[in-house]
Parts: C-alpha cells; sequence; structure tokens
C-alpha cells in the first residue's frame, strides 16, 4: 500500500486525510501495482465513453445491490466483485465518479461495512480530472483474479435501519436530510429534473435538519475545506463531534455523501448512513411525516 499523504490533501486540514486523495497523487500512481482504480456513476454510460487510465467500472446497481432482496450484496457476492477486479486487502482502492462523487462516496461505504482496510476517494471526481485536462481512455484494463477473503459484512456501525430512526427521532437525536429543499419541504419526491416518483409522500423525518449534500462540494467537485465544513455543519447547524447523527437523502447515496464528510472529513465520534432512506419512510405504513420549507 503507498504510505505517502498527499500534501494537496493535508493542506485542507481534514480529520483523516489519508481517505481522499487528489487527481494529482492518481496521476502520479497510474503505474503502481498496489493501486486499483475504481470508477462508480450515476450515469453507467460514463466510464465506456473515457475513464482514467487503468481504472475499472463498479456498477452500483449491479455489483453492490442485492438482486432479489431491498439490501447489498453478501460476503460471497462482494468477494467475486473485488476477485474479478484483480484486488485483495493489500491494495489501495481508489474510487471516483460523476456527480461530486456521490456514487464514490456510496461505494467507499459499501467497502467499509466489509471493512476493506485501505478504501480512498479522488478529491473531484471526474468533473475534476476532466478540468485539468487529463488523460480518458476507453480500453479496459485486466487484472489477475485474486483470492480474497473479506470478513462478513457489519451493519452496525455506520448504517441505520427504520427502527434505528424510530428511535432516533423520538430520543431527538440529530438527522440530517440531505436532499434538496423541494424534497424536505415536500413539494417534490425526487431531485429537479428526475421523474418524481418512488414514493406515497413527501416529506421529512420530524425533527430532521435540512442540510442539502452539495453544500460540502466545490464547483470543481472536491470536498471544502475542513474550515468551510465545520461552518455548515459545526456553526450553523450545532452538530458537534461527539454527536450520534444519523444521514439520510431518498435511497442512501446523497446521504453515504454526508457520511463521508461527517466521519472522516470532520471526525464526528457516530455517523450512520439510513440506506432506506424516502423511499422506505415516506412509504412505510404509520411513519410520522412533516412538510414544510427548512428552518
Amino acid at each position: 500500500m503507498p504510505e505517502d499523504r498527499d500534501p494537496t490533501i493535508a493542506a485542507k486540514g481534514y480529520a483523516h486525510p489519508e481517505v481522499l486523495v487528489s487527481t494529482q497523487w492518481v496521476a502520479d500512481h497510474l503505474q503502481d501495482s498496489t493501486v486499483r482504480i475504481l470508477e462508480c456513476d450515476e450515469d453507467v454510460l460514463l466510464y465506456d465513453l473515457g475513464h482514467v487510465p487503468g481504472a475499472q467500472k463498479l456498477d452500483w446497481h449491479e455489483d453492490l445491490n442485492d438482486a432479489t432482496v431491498r439490501d447489498y450484496v453478501d460476503r460471497a457476492q462482494f468477494q467475486t466483485v473485488l476477485r474479478a477486479r484483480g484486488i485483495d486487502a493489500s491494495h489501495t482502492v481508489v474510487l471516483y465518479g460523476d456527480k461530486n462523487n456521490w456514487w464514490a462516496t456510496y461505494a467507499f461505504w459499501v467497502l467499509k461495512l466489509f471493512g476493506f482496510p485501505d478504501a480512498r476517494v479522488m478529491d473531484g471526481g471526474r468533473t475534476k480530472w476532466e478540468q485539468e485536462g487529463r488523460p480518458l481512455v476507453t480500453d479496459r484494463p485486466s487484472y489477475a483474479p485474486t483470492t480474497y477473503e473479506a470478513p462478513e459484512r457489519s451493519d452496525a456501525a455506520i448504517r441505520a435501519f427504520m427502527d434505528d430512526v424510530r428511535g432516533h427521532m423520538q430520543a431527538r437525536k440529530p438527522l440530517v436530510d440531505v436532499r434538496s429543499p423541494q424534497e424536505f419541504s415536500g413539494e417534490r419526491t425526487h431531485m429537479p429534473d428526475y421523474p418524481q416518483e418512488g414514493t406515497l409522500r413527501g416529506g421529512h423525518i420530524p425533527g430532521a435538519r435540512s442540510v442539502p449534500w452539495a453544500r460540502a462540494a466545490n464547483a470543481d467537485g472536491s470536498f471544502k475545506s475542513a474550515d468551510e465544513l465545520r461552518a455548515i455543519y459545526e456553526q450553523e447547524q450545532g452538530l458537534k463531534r461527539s454527536d450520534d447523527v444519523v444521514t439520510y437523502c431518498r435511497i442512501g447515496e446523497r446521504s453515504s455523501h454526508t457520511w463521508f464528510v461527517l466521519t472522516y472529513l470532520l471526525g464526528f465520534d457516530r455517523v450512520r448512513n439510513y440506506d432506506g432512506s424516502w423511499t422506505e419512510w415516506g412509504n412505510a405504513v404509520r411513519a410520522p411525516i412533516e412538510k414544510g420549507a427548512p428552518r
């Protein structure tokens, strides 16, 4: 595993800078046999149009989600995905993608459900790589399969389920709704420019705070500095690093981005991602909701 830390990332003041790498760091490690690069996009066609040299495609829907149950792949399936990409526990896995890396952080979160030791995110993702004029290729790399053995998936530390969220709500612990203000208010059930589907009711979980996920990102897709992030989450929202926090969105991908920010960039002690999110809560019988604009 590469031991060098990225000075560009270190300068941003994060609690755990080791989970991020810059585009320059990736460019410098394209020939490093201990590094595997994975692209995980919302638009699954982007990879075929061009990707970082040496990068392999990770399809969030097909590779990370169970085909029949609303859940993630099990240990055997996860091992198959990583083995086929030439990855084992000795490798550093660098994730990147489109839309401010929201699916890259989602994939990072799933890797951490299985305790993968060295996963990192390329700060800025596809957007920053392209803006800097760095090369994109269309060839698909191939690596020798590994015999990677993963531990059993462990959900307790970083994943919240509906009963957990009910208890959280009743105890008035911090819930962070990272969707758009229109979704939070109940005006929409999905982001603007997307089909308004997937749930019967709009609104938010009672007591939740509205902090749209993309506020944590710069125009080039990179994460804001630690000081800028603290201004949003600690000063504006009053969250403390010792808080027990649950994040949610519509299906858990945008909230994984905020989970990543709070856990690794700001060093919060306990943050869980509620991946059932609004498609579960907004369709559940007798699940209480509130409507109205963020306060």
